[in-house]
């Protein structure tokens, strides 16, 4: 059977944005909920943007570093449904605030370049082993603060039986999205600053380039 790699386009703040991404074809559409990001978005606003998603598309949160209450609070307003944790939250941590809200989660882990892929397979079982809500690892490129890198990092760090469970991150383009997903096989790719006119617009060609991308890749399998 060949594999359907899961797209998510992240970074959306408008609706016509989210629209066009749903209608492209994406099966996961991303909300930044931490204020540096250039491309945060405010709870209030999010509602707004959750209410025009079609059915079976499916709503994601990033959040880093976030306190119980402030989750709950945002959550409350906006009701994602998958939780992305992308700073230095402990298993317990993610563990504690995705029961807080029954919510699955991602988190992210920021490959440098002395990670090893016994670091993923040991970093993946310790936040199994924590929650049953989590989800899988998210992968991208370690840089200094938060959020998307933008970067890529060494791809063959990741171990073959991980990859089925991962999101890969980091660095990819409409250039690269073939190569990537024909070399990894993963689960999903998640692009942000790839896809953009400008930080927080999305680009409806690169946006349909870079599935159709991903899509050639799921035909070589």
């Amino acid at each position: 059977m060949q594999h359907r790699t899961r797209i998510k386009i992240c970074g959306l703040t408008t609706v016509d944005d989210v629209r066009m991404v749903a209608a492209a074809g994406a099966d996961a559409l991303g909300f930044v909920f931490y204020p540096p990001s250039p491309r945060y978005v405010t709870p209030e606003h999010a509602s707004q943007l959750l209410g025009v998603i079609p059915p079976f598309v499916i709503s994601v949160g990033l959040f880093v570093n976030i306190s119980e209450a402030d989750l709950v609070a945002v959550i409350a307003q906006a009701p994602v449904q998958l939780l992305q944790f992308h700073g230095d939250e402990t298993p317990e941590q993610c563990a504690s605030l995705a029961a807080a809200v029954n919510r699955p989660f991602l988190k992210a882990f920021r490959v440098r370049t002395d990670t090893t892929s016994q670091d993923l397979l040991e970093c993946a079982a310790a936040y199994r082993a924590a929650s049953p809500l989590f989800h899988g690892l998210l992968l991208d490129t370690f840089v200094e603060g938060y959020g998307g890198s933008g970067k890529v990092f060494d791809w063959s760090l990741i171990p073959k039986e991980l990859a089925p469970r991962v999101v890969l991150s980091g660095g990819l383009s409409v250039h690269n999205a073939t190569g990537a997903v024909s070399q990894v096989r993963p689960f999903a790719v998640d692009i942000s600053s790839g896809v953009e006119l400008i930080k927080g617009v999305k680009d409806e060609i690169k946006v349909r380039a870079f599935i159709d991308a991903v899509r050639q890749a799921d035909q070589l399998c």
